[in-house]
C-alpha cells in the first residue's frame, strides 16, 4: 500500500489536518533558503500534537553533521531526509542513529549511476532545476527509472499533485509519494482541500 509524505508543513493546523487526512509521514524543512523553512523548535511543538503513528522527517541539505543531529535531536525528528549532496560516508555515520531518506535529484539516466553507493533506508527521487534545492513544483520524466532495479523502497517527489499522483502511483509503484506545493496555497502553506483530494485519489489507488 502506497504511503503519503506531506512535506514543506510549517505549522500546527496544516500537520494536524495531514495527520488527520491519513498522511504516513510529515516532511519539516530545515535548509534554511528553503520558503518552507521552519526551526527546530517550532517543529518541536508541532510534533507533540501528533499521533504516534505519523513519522517526522526532518529536511537537510548540505548541512554539517552536528546541525543535522541537533535540530533532529531538538525537534523530534524520526527519519532524516539528505536533499543535497551528501556523502555515502556521512549517511553511513547518520544512520547509526536515524533513519535515513536520501534525496537524487534527477534530469537523466546518468544520475542513476550513484544511487547505489548509497545505503540508506530510502530513496527519493525528485526533480533536478539548477539552483533549486526540492520544493520545485515540477516533475521529472518517470522513464528515466524505467528497468531500474532499486534496493530499498522508493518515494517518488517533484511535482506531484492530486491530478497526476494515480498516474505516478500505477506506472511507477513506489512504496511512498512525496507531496509538498501541489497541495499548497502558498509556500509553506498547505490548502485542506487541495491535500483532502489527493488522499482521496490515493485512496481511490489502494481501493480503500
Amino acid at each position: 500500500m502506497t504511503k503519503v509524505k506531506i512535506c514543506g508543513i510549517t505549522n500546527k493546523t496544516d500537520a494536524i489536518n495531514a495527520s488527520k487526512l491519513g498522511a504516513d509521514m510529515l516532511g519539516f524543512v530545515f535548509y534554511e533558503k528553503s520558503k518552507r523553512y521552519v526551526d527546530p523548535a517550532t517543529v518541536a511543538a508541532i510534533v507533540k500534537e501528533l499521533p504516534p503513528f505519523i513519522a517526522r522527517v526532518g529536511v537537510f541539505a548540505d548541512a554539517e553533521e552536528g546541525e543535522i543531529i541537533d535540530a533532529a535531536s531538538s525537534a523530534g525528528i524520526d527519519i532524516i531526509q539528505l536533499h543535497g549532496g551528501e556523502s555515502p560516508e556521512l549517511c553511513d555515520r547518520l544512520r547509526s542513529k536515524y533513519r535515513i531518506m536520501k534525496a537524487f535529484r534527477l534530469k537523466n539516466k546518468k544520475d542513476l549511476r550513484k544511487i547505489k553507493d548509497y545505503d540508506v533506508d530510502f530513496y527519493m527521487m525528485d526533480t533536478y532545476v539548477p539552483d533549486v534545492i526540492g520544493g520545485t513544483g515540477e516533475a521529472f520524466d518517470w522513464a528515466i527509472l524505467r528497468g531500474f532495479e532499486l534496493s530499498k523502497p522508493m518515494v517518488i517527489s517533484g511535482g506531484l499533485t492530486p491530478a497526476n499522483v494515480i498516474r505516478a502511483i500505477k506506472e511507477m509503484e513506489p512504496y511512498a509519494v512525496d507531496v509538498s506545493s501541489g497541495v499548497e496555497s502558498s509556500p509553506g502553506k498547505k490548502d485542506a482541500k487541495l491535500m483532502k483530494y489527493f488522499m482521496d485519489n490515493i485512496k481511490k489507488v489502494r481501493g480503500s
